[in-house]
């Protein structure tokens, strides 16, 4: 075991229970595969990911604000690009977003990685920034490549 201390913080519990109602809220009967709200919300064509996209960036922000470390923070962001890239998919991402629990998975790395209340600088912010812009860049780009592919349509 290291030498960090480990924090306890009030959002910690809400942070849980939303990514647990997000990614395995209920259980398919008879079976051990749980799913959340995030596929059935996803099930909405354009807005569904872009919204619980934005759960995934509230525990991004929890994690500059309990420092954890810029590379875990990274991983993170791999998992909600992941998460938003894949869920785009018709049908296909929602299957996905059922069983990759990005949510869980970034909360899980969250709170095992929260170190001692540090006041966070500058650096850290504008590195969750650039996670964060490029996270929005991954959530336009189904959006853009449909505009190309309708006004390509439209010239002929």
């Amino acid at each position: 075991m290291d030498d960090r201390t480990i924090v306890t913080d009030p959002a910690l519990p809400a942070l849980r229970k939303w990514a647990v109602l997000l990614d395995s809220a209920f259980q398919v009967p008879g079976t051990q595969m749980r799913f959340g709200l995030d596929p059935i919300v996803g099930l909405i064509p354009g807005a569904g990911d872009l919204v619980t996209g934005c759960f995934s960036v509230l525990i991004l922000l929890h994690s500059i604000r309990l420092r954890v470390p810029k590379v875990v923070i990274a991983r993170m962001v791999l998992n909600t690009g992941l998460d938003l890239l894949v869920g785009a998919v018709p049908l296909l991402g929602d299957l996905f977003d059922a069983g990759f629990k990005a949510n869980l998975r970034n909360l899980t790395m969250l709170e095992r990685h929260a170190q001692a209340r540090v006041a966070p600088q500058a650096s850290d912010y504008l590195f969750v920034g650039a996670c964060i812009a490029i996270l929005a860049l991954l959530a336009l780009t189904p959006v853009v490549v449909l505009w190309l592919l309708l006004y390509q349509v439209s010239l002929f």
